[in-house]
């Protein structure tokens, strides 16, 4: 059996000749192809504006740094998600206040947001863990009644919708993913989507340094000023266009996904006691990233994921611990376990397996097949 990873970018003839046009035109940064990019995206997400950018870290971390997020302010982060989410925050010297998750969906435990007062808190960022919505319904009524910005974390959730509503429409922002492993590549990067016209041109500004003009806009050439603090984000022209070819697949990526995911459900559900997370909860749809297992506490992983590396079956862990106790983290702010319960059970419970359109056809239910009799004999 051919090995099958765990994710892989599908490019073939049309990437490559979007790139030699954008190698033959000389134009590498600056140009159309970002503009166009930013102009599909948007219509495809539902948002008047989009700005592309280096990636969804850097989206993550101007959004705090132009909604004036600094030292002293709190910003609310699930316990569970990666490591960007919360770093974005510390870049900004503020201090990214943890909240357990759900072990329905893995997404922020609403409950809690409910209990959290302090004045200090200035914006929360709802992570659609593994692409299943946040309800953002409860999520904006708390945060409009506490005066939160909300950021929206959609790394892992392109075209994922609650109430028929795509993520990154509901707070100032929504920060979306192009590595390699997500719905779409650009090879790296990412994108930032609003429907505010004074922030989508605030994020422009500050993805170039904070010049006042682009370079479009400079009537002399060299000439500008600088009225803002910004940073070295942009895409290149070379991303944008692989993105822009990308973007047309998307409809043929994400019927496989959902053709997979259901593939997987359907195998793997009569196994006592094996959670799955639903690809829908709800009013929320998922984007179908990857099936999620998680074994019961009574069962060892470690022979599980053995098993799938010696049958060639990719798989990830999302993620590898609660990130209020990974290292810098924990000894920064001296979290607990207890603190973040199902957080910490999750991380250690759980194993991503593979749905995306690199998959042939037939490995769906080659994984099932596989799979059945592993954790047959791990479940009590």
């Amino acid at each position: 059996m051919t090995p099958i990873p765990f994710a892989k970018p599908l490019t073939d003839s049309r990437e490559q000749q979007a790139v030699q046009s954008v190698l033959e035109s000389g134009q590498f940064v600056h140009g159309p192809k970002t503009e166009e990019f930013e102009k599909q995206f948007a219509q495809r997400v539902g948002t008047q504006y989009a700005v592309a950018l280096s990636s969804c870290t850097a989206a993550l971390h101007l959004s705090l740094m132009q909604l004036g997020i600094s030292q002293g302010d709190k910003v609310i982060v699930p316990a569970m998600t990666h490591v960007a989410t919360a770093h974005a925050v510390s870049l900004c010297q503020a201090t990214p206040l943890f909240v357990d998750v759900s072990p329905l969906s893995g997404n922020i435990n609403t409950h809690i947001l409910e209990t959290l007062n302090d004045p200090s808190i200035k914006a929360i960022i709802p992570v659609h863990y593994l692409g299943l919505p946040c309800d953002m319904e409860v999520i904006s009524h708390i945060a409009s009644l506490k005066n939160w910005h909300i950021i929206e974390d959609c790394a892992l959730a392109l075209d994922a919708s609650f109430h028929e509503q795509n993520v990154g429409t509901f707070g100032i922002a929504g920060c979306f993913s192009f590595y390699p492993t997500k719905h779409i590549t650009s090879i790296e990067g990412g994108m930032l989507t609003t429907n505010d016209p004074e922030f989508a041109e605030k994020i422009r500004k500050a993805r170039a340094f904070g010049y006042d003009k682009s370079l479009n806009e400079r009537k002399t050439p060299g000439l500008y000023n600088i009225k803002s603090l910004g940073l070295n984000c942009r895409m290149d022209e070379v991303r944008a266009a692989v993105g822009l070819v990308q973007l047309e697949k998307l409809d043929a990526f994400q019927q496989t996904r959902n053709v997979n995911f259901s593939i997987l459900k359907k195998g793997l559900q009569h196994i006592s006691n094996i959670h799955s997370f639903p690809n829908t909860l709800g009013k929320s749809l998922s984007s179908h990233y990857c099936f999620n297992i998680v074994i019961p506490d009574s069962s060892p992983r470690e022979p599980i994921m053995n098993a799938l590396k010696e049958a060639g079956i990719g798989f990830s862990v999302h993620y590898p611990q609660a990130l209020p106790l990974s290292e810098y983290y924990q000894k920064k702010y001296q979290h607990k376990i207890e603190d973040f319960p199902v957080a910490h059970w999750l991380a250690h419970h759980s194993i991503s397996l593979p749905v995306g359109p690199h998959l042939r056809p037939n490995d769906p239910e080659y994984i099932v097949q596989t799979l059945t009799p592993i954790l047959e004999r791990t479940s009590p």
